[in-house]
């Protein structure tokens, strides 16, 4: 499925405050249960907000997203000079802060039905864009802590790991810098 079938076929929206997923099945339970039972917990005590791709025909949600603020600060690295190398590369010295402003894709899920079909880089696209138009509170990375099996995904859509030292974790903290799609459209 191309971009332009998406965006013809297919509407991203937020969850509303009470509104329950009935039915999704990506193939992971945990992400499953998080959509269908766990989503609306979390935006009731303000810790993530869901959004869904929906089929404009039948309202169907096929993939999902749910994002909470975050930060790459120091103690995300092994060490100050680890953190120190990051930022000197990204920061002018004025800018040298102890942590910088993220967001997080706390979950990111498409359903069986349209696996394959470039429906998780198309919302991982929208989700970038999102954070660069019209940004109304400074936010510099995208983070994910990633399943070991998803990191491939997220590699392949321009995301990096933070540090090296979970490369054999269950998870692994990778990042995306939103300036790199400033500069590239300057």
């Amino acid at each position: 499925m191309d971009r332009q079938s998406i965006e013809t076929s297919y509407e991203i929206r937020k969850l509303n405050q009470s509104e329950k997923i009935e039915s999704f099945d990506c193939g992971d339970a945990d992400l499953n249960d998080f959509i269908l039972n766990e989503s609306i917990l979390y935006r009731e005590a303000l810790l993530a907000v869901s959004y869904v791709l929906d089929n404009k025909n039948n309202h169907q949600s096929i993939a999902y997203f749910s994002l909470a603020n975050d930060r790459i600060s120091l103690s995300d690295f092994e060490s100050k000079t680890e953190f120190n190398r990051f930022r000197k590369h990204r920061f002018v010295n004025e800018k040298r802060l102890k942590s910088y402003p993220a967001a997080k894709i706390c979950r990111l899920g498409v359903d069986l039905s349209v696996k394959g079909q470039s429906v998780g880089s198309f919302l991982l696209n929208f989700i970038k864009s999102y954070f660069i138009m019209d940004n109304k509170t400074g936010c510099r990375f995208l983070t994910v802590d990633a399943y070991a099996a998803a990191v491939p995904f997220y590699l392949k859509n321009g995301f990096v790991p933070l540090n090296e030292e979970d490369a054999d974790a269950a998870t692994r903290l990778l990042y995306f810098d939103l300036n790199d799609i400033v500069n590239n459209n300057e």
